[in-house]
């Protein structure tokens, strides 16, 4: 979805019309979270199908113990002996939670970064103007850290899932994921679900701060590159356009960027997404992992001090390369998918 799809989402105007401001109706407002809640799921299982034997790879390589050689050398490595133990769907072993987290995850992401952008304009601001970047960066914030909620139990039970269970030596499949909530929940409690829920903030905030904010950004550079100046005839009056109210008789006309556009801003807006806050994902994954590897529940701080102890920065960031290469091709297929389905169904 471009920049004005999603910071003037609550504009409408009929097609090659100038887009004139308006606030929607109650009806018109759940009309677009059930839109929100749709688009997004479909998208964000369409892009876990593309992600998740990387996803698998990079949380065997975050998990793996401080107190035995490692084993695995890298993604290359950590590949070729997943496939050799586990066969090609092995590597897609515990997809089911993780779907229904992506169709949770991206739903409520973009839900909630509608619900902000509501919130900052009728509350604080009092304006339906466009929204500037920093505010939607700080939109961005506030949905990942509504996400975060949702998303921390449904990764701790995939976490588990991916990686590989060690009984004197010996490498067991991991239990299913019902026996694996119902030993959660015997074991710690409802809480106990939460576990890793600060490492799941700090990297969905951050994250989906960059995540939103690096695609509006590069949305809106693309949309100024090949905008084209009108007729100010063709403009309706109280039209309000993203690059502010021009004094002149002319205003660029707004139009969905080209897809090769769509897509390469989707491309780096995942990247951002991971790469920035990537040492939180590593910590979080460790802590939901340890009872794989022999060890017991220690909390963030512990296990980010005793990482970065053992393997300074470059433990921080193993698995790093593969999962910012894999989260441009899924984060620029969910963009893609929900900015095509709105459209096609406006």
């Amino acid at each position: 979805m471009d920049v004005h799809d999603l910071s003037m989402s609550h504009a409408k105007a009929p097609a090659g019309d100038a887009v004139t401001t308006r606030v929607e109706s109650p009806p018109g407002r759940t009309a677009e979270a059930l839109k929100d809640v749709t688009f997004g799921s479909i998208a964000g299982i369409v892009g876990k199908f593309v992600e998740y034997p990387f996803d698998t790879v990079k949380v065997r390589l975050q998990s793996q113990p401080d107190h035995l050689p490692l084993r695995y050398t890298g993604p290359l490595d950590c590949f070729r002996q997943s496939l050799k133990r586990d066969g090609f769907f092995g590597l897609y072993r515990g997809i089911s939670a993780p779907l229904v987290g992506a169709a949770l995850e991206t739903s409520s992401l973009f839900f909630s970064y509608r619900l902000a952008q509501d919130l900052l304009q009728t509350t604080i601001l009092q304006s339906t103007d466009p929204l500037p970047i920093s505010a939607l960066v700080a939109c961005g914030a506030m949905s990942g850290a509504f996400t975060s909620l949702l998303l921390t139990p449904i990764e701790l039970i995939k976490c588990k899932m991916q990686v590989p269970l060690e009984t004197g030596g010996t490498v067991v499949h991991r239990p299913r994921p019902l026996t694996l909530i119902a030993a959660v929940y015997r074991h710690h409690g409802i809480l106990g679900f939460w576990h890793g829920q600060l490492g799941t903030l700090i990297r969905e905030m951050g994250g989906s701060a960059a995540w939103f904010g690096s695609y509006e950004a590069l949305s809106l550079a693309f949309r100024k590159a090949h905008l084209s100046p009108v007729s100010s005839s063709a403009i309706k009056t109280g039209a309000e356009l993203e690059t502010g109210t021009a004094t002149t008789d002319t205003k660029p006309q707004l139009g969905p960027l080209p897809i090769h556009q769509q897509m390469l801003a989707g491309a780096v807006a995942g990247m951002s997404y991971n790469f920035i806050f990537y040492p939180a994902d590593t910590i979080k994954s460790r802590m939901q992992t340890e009872d794989a590897v022999g060890g017991s529940r220690r909390g963030f701080w512990t296990v980010g001090r005793e990482l970065w102890r053992q393997h300074g920065v470059r433990g921080m960031y193993r698995g790093c390369g593969i999962t910012v290469g894999r989260a441009a091709p899924s984060s620029a297929l969910i963009f893609t998918i929900y900015e095509g389905l709105r459209r096609a169904f406006e």
